[in-house]
């Protein structure tokens, strides 16, 4: 891949088994992807039929196979499916599977596993990057000292070398609930892996929130840069309010303290505190080539937070691109 290639998440429909579950509601919204300038789509795995798009029993029941889905995907206009968010703690309710962690030596072998087949699923779709969580929630557990550290650099190494052999690229994910937001966790941790297996997932609204600058994560790890998720925040997280148990709800969901309504939005969207343009020049001066996703973390209007950002993009940032392509010095 040479360049920056731009994909939207399909986690933006809420991909649900009670409003996201026919055939002509998924090409309604691959198409509204492809007419607001987008290439490709990001999956987010699920359990069973909860993720009718994300999991291989529900591509193969609704597709007929991954090849099937692909034949789908670029009759909607789009090119690829550009990568697969899975998080390998996610319980499975329907399948009786329980939660298997990166910190437990144990569970290496099926996260390995599992891997191996969305990461031959993504080869198979034109993908090339398959995204998990770096570290468990800081307040789902202790404080990542040395051991946890080393647990999980060597599990994600073993899962980097297992991916590569279809050509796809692990990158770790830090979300503003995260346990790599603690202080300097996230460098011991891309410290203690491969760089050449182990590459970092920028994710411009989680950092944001996290009061972590994404610029500066580029100026610091641009070279361990492999995919970038763009979204905008609405708010950052400043009381340290993600080190609260079961954060995911109290925090995430429902807003925190503060009752944060909203912690994100499309790029673009007013009262945003990212600035796109910027973080753009950014990865082209770095060199950055590989899928750029936006998202906008479970809009209330899908298909016009996407047609939002679809302007942004056509409008602001493809024209950084194109002018550093053509070696002409972009409007700061």
């Amino acid at each position: 891949m040479s360049g920056i290639q731009w994909a939207y998440g399909i986690n933006q429909w809420k991909p649900q088994f009670d409003d996201f579950v026919r055939r002509e509601q998924h090409e309604r919204a691959l198409k509204t992807i492809s007419i607001a300038g987008f290439d490709g789509v990001e999956l987010t795995a699920g359990t069973g039929r909860w993720e009718p798009l994300g999991n291989p029993q529900q591509l193969a029941a609704n597709f007929g196979s991954v090849a099937g889905f692909g034949d789908f995907v670029r009759s909607c206009a789009l090119s690829a499916v550009s990568s697969w968010v899975w998080d390998p703690a996610e319980r499975s309710m329907e399948h009786l599977t329980g939660p298997l962690s990166p910190l437990s030596a144990g569970d290496v072998p099926a996260i390995v596993e599992k891997a191996r087949w969305y990461a031959g699923a993504l080869a198979a779709l034109g993908g090339s990057v398959l995204v998990v969580p770096g570290a468990p929630a800081a307040g789902d557990g202790d404080p990542l000292d040395d051991a946890a550290l080393d647990q999980l650099a060597a599990t994600w190494d073993a899962v980097g070398e297992a991916v590569a052999q279809d050509g796809v690229q692990l990158a770790l994910h830090v979300d503003f609930l995260s346990a790599l937001r603690h202080d300097g966790a996230l460098d011991a941790l891309l410290a203690r892996t491969d760089p050449a297996l182990v590459g970092l997932a920028l994710d411009t609204g989680e950092l944001t929130v996290a009061g972590i600058a994404p610029l500066g994560v580029i100026e610091r790890h641009g070279d361990r840069v492999r995919h970038v998720q763009f979204k905008d925040a609405l708010a950052v997280d400043d009381a340290q309010e993600y080190r609260q148990p079961a954060a995911h709800w109290t925090v995430r969901v429902r807003g925190g303290a503060r009752e944060v309504p909203r912690w994100f939005a499309e790029p673009g969207a007013d009262g945003g505190l990212v600035d796109f343009p910027s973080l753009t020049r950014a990865l082209v001066e770095g060199g950055y080539a590989g899928w750029v996703v936006v998202e906008s973390d479970q809009s209330p209007h899908p298909a016009q937070s996407a047609l939002l950002a679809g302007y942004l993009l056509q409008r602001e940032l493809l024209p950084i691109v194109e002018a550093a392509a053509a070696g002409v010095p972009a409007d700061r």
